[in-house]
C-alpha cells in the first residue's frame, strides 16, 4: 500500500484540495512552490501509462480542473505539470504554480506552516467547487 493510498483512506493526514469518486488532490508537503499540488487516482497504479486510456483521460480532465482552481487561488504566471513517479509507486501528477522555470525543477523548496497549508488548501478547494 503506497503512502498516497494511506492519505486517500485517511490513515495519514493531508491538505486536500479536491476530490471526486475516482481522484484525490492534495498539497505537496515538500512543495517546490506555494500551491504545489499532487493529483492521484484513488486506485493504486504504479505508472501513468499503465492506466487504461479512459482512466488516463479522466485523470487529465480532473487534473485540468484542479489546475484551473490553483490558477484562481494562487497568483502565478502559469501552472506547470510534471509526471515523474519514481519516488512513490502510485501515479501522481505534480501541479506547480510557476513564477520561473526553477519552480518546476524540483531543486528548491518552500516552507509553509500548518496554518498556511490549511488556508491554502481551503482556498484551492473553494475555487475548485466554484468551477465544478
Amino acid at each position: 500500500m503506497s503512502i498516497f493510498t494511506k492519505i486517500i483512506s485517511g490513515e495519514l493526514p493531508s491538505y486536500k484540495v479536491a476530490e471526486s469518486e475516482e481522484f484525490f488532490a492534495f498539497l505537496d508537503i515538500n512543495p517546490n512552490a506555494y500551491g504545489h499540488t499532487l493529483v492521484v487516482p484513488k486506485e493504486e497504479e504504479d505508472r501513468i501509462f499503465d492506466l487504461s486510456n479512459d482512466a488516463y483521460l479522466r485523470l487529465m480532465d480532473f487534473t485540468y480542473k484542479v489546475a484551473k482552481a490553483i490558477e484562481r487561488a494562487v497568483p502565478c504566471k502559469r501552472v506547470g505539470m510534471s509526471v515523474i513517479g519514481l519516488e512513490v509507486p502510485h501515479v501522481h501528477v505534480h501541479l506547480v504554480p510557476l513564477q520561473e522555470m526553477a519552480d518546476i525543477q524540483f531543486t528548491k523548496k518552500v516552507t509553509l506552516t500548518k496554518q498556511e497549508f490549511a488556508t491554502l488548501a481551503a482556498k484551492i478547494d473553494s475555487e475548485f467547487k466554484v468551477l465544478n
